[in-house]
């Protein structure tokens, strides 16, 4: 089993910044594609980005291109998503997830945190 715990998230206006933060327990990532996905009040969870479980590889939904970093140490057992130039629209609670193997843009990851509230102001 793998417990998720995220961290990091709160209220900024726009343009601010947030790094979300999210460890792991309960065995290491080594083998673990990692992802974050959101929820916005009234709509679906929707992936925001992943890295392969070597870091070499990133995904990024296209509206967070050029604004959101995900990067992972593994001697920590954590990853991080660095969020710059915040927009309200990224106002949303933040899941991160873990799954074996590949790095994927769907919801079929093994565990998921609880989540981390992400409110940006205009």
């Amino acid at each position: 089993q793998v417990q998720l715990v995220e961290s990091g998230g709160g209220m900024v206006q726009a343009g601010g910044s947030l790094r979300l933060s999210c460890a792991a327990s309960g065995r290491t990532l080594g083998d673990y594609a990692m992802g974050w996905f959101r929820q916005a009040p009234g709509k679906e969870r929707g992936f925001v980005a992943a890295i392969s479980w070597s870091g070499v590889t990133t995904d990024y939904t296209d509206s967070v291109k050029g604004r959101f970093t995900i990067s992972r140490d593994s001697t920590k057992n954590t990853i991080y998503l660095q969020m710059n130039d915040l927009k309200p629209e990224d106002t949303a609670v933040y899941y991160c997830a873990a799954r074996y193997g590949r790095l994927r843009r769907l919801k079929d990851y093994d565990y998921w945190g609880q989540g981390t509230q992400v409110t940006v102001s205009s």
